[in-house]
């Protein structure tokens, strides 16, 4: 199996994109704040991801990369929140995207969890 057959993965790659669209219609003076931390936080999701499954071999690796997802994972939704907030995204996309990163965030944490059921070696 490749890291990107995970649920998990395939949800944080497919909020990124649709993060990655929604923020090009952001305010050209957002470019390099809001607009670049959103995008930052929901690929690191993805990107540490991967990083975490190539490390499976070592249960504490693995956790410890799976927490990182986990906390980009959040600020993430902080990001939205902003968006929201400033007036960037309306209210059903906020909801929709805010929804995702928490099914999102159950499934890294389901993963951290149950290391043995991604390949862990738990001797």
């Amino acid at each position: 199996m490749d890291f990107k057959d995970l649920l998990a993965y395939q949800k944080a790659f497919s909020l990124a994109m649709e993060i990655k669209n929604l923020t090009d219609s952001f305010p050209k003076e957002e470019k390099y704040a809001l607009t670049d931390q959103i995008r930052r936080s929901s690929r690191s999701v993805c990107a540490n991801m991967a990083e975490a499954y190539r490390k499976r071999r070592y249960v504490n690796h693995f956790i410890s990369k799976l927490t990182d997802c986990d906390g980009e994972n959040s600020e993430t939704t902080v990001w939205l929140d902003f968006a929201f907030e400033c007036k960037y995204v309306a209210t059903e996309v906020h909801q929709d995207l805010i929804l995702k990163s928490k099914e999102i965030g159950k499934l890294i944490n389901y993963m951290i969890n149950n290391p043995d059921k991604f390949g862990c070696n738990l001797n």
